[in-house]
């Protein structure tokens, strides 16, 4: 059974953060993000801290977790913890800076949110650069580290809510469904009507989809100079 597929209890999730609490650490942060691989949308990390003696929620990685149910752990977490830090990149700067280094920013960003601030930090994955705090970093932490697993449900609500809205300002993408990633849905809505402002421009599929409607103006201003017209149909501009 690997660590992914694993289900771990809740008394064993805490273990970390008691062991830490135990040794004089008592703001200790659970960091993770989401939004790594979508097409579209903002990268968004979350930093949870509960405090010392809390008793442990039935958490497990966001992604197991049917949607119902991550809201309603999403509230609960809330009302327990110490405090919640939120860190968001958004599309423009993830561009820029590439997504590796965005979700490292978002993680910096959300701990630098955390009052108090936190003494010690439990990663996903990776270690986050730009921190004064000590950290250590798991692979796979969202599964059996409580904190993080409570980070990964938080950021992932959040984004969600981020996406649906995304759905009503930009019809037709069906943003509210698959959340920016690249299901069948999105690839043929990209194709139909191009990219919009909130896609990830450094991603292939939107790069191929650009290329493709640039080819699609050229071919009809080479047309209308040849019929002799002077309107020429280009790309959806409120799209763009």
């Amino acid at each position: 059974m690997t660590a992914r597929s694993r289900r771990y209890s809740p008394e064993e999730m805490i273990r970390l953060e008691r062991l830490l609490w135990d040794t004089g650490y008592y703001h200790v942060a659970g960091v993770d993000e989401v939004g790594v691989g979508p097409l579209a949308g903002p990268l968004v990390a979350a930093a949870v801290v509960y405090p010392p003696g809390s008793q442990p929620l039935a958490v497990a990685d966001s992604k197991v977790l049917s949607a119902a149910r991550r809201v309603q752990l999403d509230g609960q977490i809330r009302a327990g913890a110490e405090s919640i830090g939120i860190g968001r990149v958004e599309v423009a700067r993830l561009d820029e800076i590439g997504v590796y280094k965005a979700g490292l920013e978002a993680m910096r960003l959300a701990v630098e949110q955390l009052l108090p601030l936190a003494d010690y930090l439990l990663v996903d994955a990776r270690r986050i650069p730009g921190v004064e705090q000590g950290q250590s970093a798991y692979k796979k932490g969202d599964t059996f580290i409580y904190s993080v697993a409570s980070a990964s449900i938080v950021a992932k609500v959040y984004r969600d809510t981020l996406m649906l809205d995304a759905g009503k300002r930009f019809p037709g993408y069906g943003f509210e469904r698959h959340m920016g990633y690249g299901t069948a849905e999105h690839m043929a809505a990209l194709a139909e009507l191009g990219p919009c402002s909130i896609h990830r421009r450094s991603f292939e599929p939107v790069k191929k989809a650009l290329a493709s409607m640039a080819a699609v103006a050229d071919s009809s201003t080479v047309e209308a100079v040849r019929l002799g017209t002077t309107e020429v149909s280009g790309p959806n501009e409120e799209a763009l």
